[in-house]
């Protein structure tokens, strides 16, 4: 798996749309912060146009993504913000300069898509953390982890132990991110190879009975058979039908790996929260689920 370069101060990144419009206003605190760490910040040429509810046309986003991709003084691309619209580009984008000088690549939710379609055509990692669009609201932590992972500083994590959890250690590659972007990708160019990873996974505002079909979905297709271990995060705002599911999404998760001996872990800090703290996509880590719950990347 390929790492692309670590930041340093002074370094050129770009701010791109690949999915909904976006505000110069709400990027503002992000911008600052940006600037703080000592980066460099360049706008894609149509960040803020608007498009009905994306940042400009296709074209328009296509062509900002490729353009930060294509220039070697941009070492990293960050994701303004979520939505929905990456998926209608990603067949559009060349990565043959990704390839031969790859960058970082930042974002989660809607994002899901770059990650998926990375991972599974070019082997390089990416970071799966907040966006600019959230940086005003998110916490400390949340910030440092992603300027850490962004700088090459060791990245761990420990947190309380979930009533859920299933006990067990593991180690693989980190693989996942929105669980409905996920389920709309299998069978396509972008779908991910699950088999020994760690899989990692959230969601917001979704149907009970959805959860449960994605996840349905996700075993019958044998995503959930061979996998290391399973992390979940954030399952933020869930909704139910006027006859209740009779599960939580969360409940629902472990049912659906019953059958499978791997370690499992629930409450993780990562996803649609203030807390959202960055995993790096494709990177080997170890995964330790007892009292506590233990992630720690190995050292490159």
């Amino acid at each position: 798996m390929i790492q692309p370069p670590f930041l340093k101060q002074g370094d050129k990144v770009a701010i791109v749309s690949t999915a909904r419009k976006i505000s110069k206003a709400e990027l503002k605190f992000a911008v600052d912060k940006l600037k703080e760490w000592g980066l460099d910040i360049v706008f894609g040429d149509h960040l803020f146009e608007e498009h009905n509810q994306f940042a400009g046309n296709d074209e328009m986003r296509t062509s900002d993504f490729q353009k930060a991709l294509n220039n070697d003084a941009v070492k990293a691309i960050i994701c303004a913000r979520g939505g929905y619209g990456t998926v209608r580009i990603i067949d559009m984008i060349d990565f043959s300069m990704f390839q031969t000088s790859p960058k970082w690549i930042v974002g989660y939710s809607d994002v899901t898509a770059l990650h998926s379609h990375i991972s599974s055509n070019y082997d390089v990692q990416t970071i799966h953390g907040t966006m600019p669009i959230n940086f005003e609201t998110n916490t400390k932590e949340a910030l440092i982890l992603l300027k850490k992972a962004l700088f090459g500083e060791e990245l761990s994590y420990t947190i309380s132990r979930h009533k859920l959890n299933r006990n067990g250690s593991c180690e693989g590659e980190l693989i996942g991110g929105n669980l409905s972007i996920l389920y709309s990708l299998i069978g396509s160019p972008s779908d991910i190879d699950t088999a020994g990873k760690i899989l990692f996974l959230e969601d917001l505002d979704e149907y009970l009975y959805h959860v449960d079909r994605m996840m349905q979905n996700l075993k019958r297709s044998g995503k959930l058979s061979n996998l290391a271990g399973l992390i979940v995060g954030a399952l933020s705002n869930m909704n139910d039908n006027i006859v209740p599911f009779g599960k939580t999404a969360e409940e629902i998760i472990l049912e659906a790996v019953t059958d499978y001996n791997y370690p499992v872990c629930f409450g993780f800090p990562f996803g649609h929260i203030d807390d959202n703290r960055a995993i790096i996509v494709n990177k080997k880590a170890n995964l330790l689920v007892s009292s506590s719950v233990k992630l720690i990347y190995e050292k490159q």
